[in-house]
């Protein structure tokens, strides 16, 4: 089967502990995958409006909204890279995902229907126990089982200063198997 892996590094800084290890793991996806990378603080959204119940329909995504759909569409496979900010996703994946909730809303876009049966990822360095990321686990498991999505599950890593993550062997061997075994 043919598969096209969406990253969507979340990190407020580029290079960061949790893109270290999201690259670190991509590293062993085949070349026969399509790999593609952004980095949602590049390409920012405006805060996102909630058009239910009586208040129009979301409108068409044009710009960033627009590249970002078309990019969730067209992969098999969406990895959210964030670190554990506050206990649960960075800002830009939260907003990310607040605009699914408008896909679902554009007339011809189909997006619950688009969305099933691919799988969503989750790859998170914190700097305190794996305990400590069960809030970022559950909202991406939770978005897994709301659309039909599998859940690939989390790959997750320790680290605080920037490199430190390649310090963490047990996140760096989990990394050399988690999209292929």
């Amino acid at each position: 089967m043919d598969r096209s892996f969406l990253f969507l590094v979340a990190a407020a800084r580029a290079g960061g502990n949790t893109e270290m290890l999201a690259r670190r793991a991509a590293r062993e996806i085949t070349r026969q995958h399509e790999q593609t990378w952004i980095r949602l603080p590049e390409v920012p959204l405006p805060a996102f409006e909630d058009r239910r119940h009586g208040f129009g329909e979301h409108p068409e995504p044009a710009g960033n909204e627009k590249v970002l759909m078309d990019a969730t569409f067209a992969a098999t496979d969406l990895v959210i890279a964030s670190p554990v900010y506050w206990y649960s996703v960075a800002a830009s994946v939260k907003l990310y995902l607040d605009y699914w909730s408008g896909w679902m809303r554009v007339p011809g876009a189909e997006f619950k229907a688009r969305m099933k049966g691919k799988t969503l990822w989750g790859v998170s360095v914190l700097s305190e126990g794996p305990e400590q990321a069960d809030p970022l686990v559950g909202t991406l498991e939770k978005t897994a089982a709301y659309l039909g999505m599998h859940w690939g599950g989390v790959l997750l890593g320790n680290g605080s200063r920037p490199g430190d993550v390649l310090a963490d062997e047990a996140a760096m061997k989990s990394a050399a198997s988690f999209f292929t075994g």
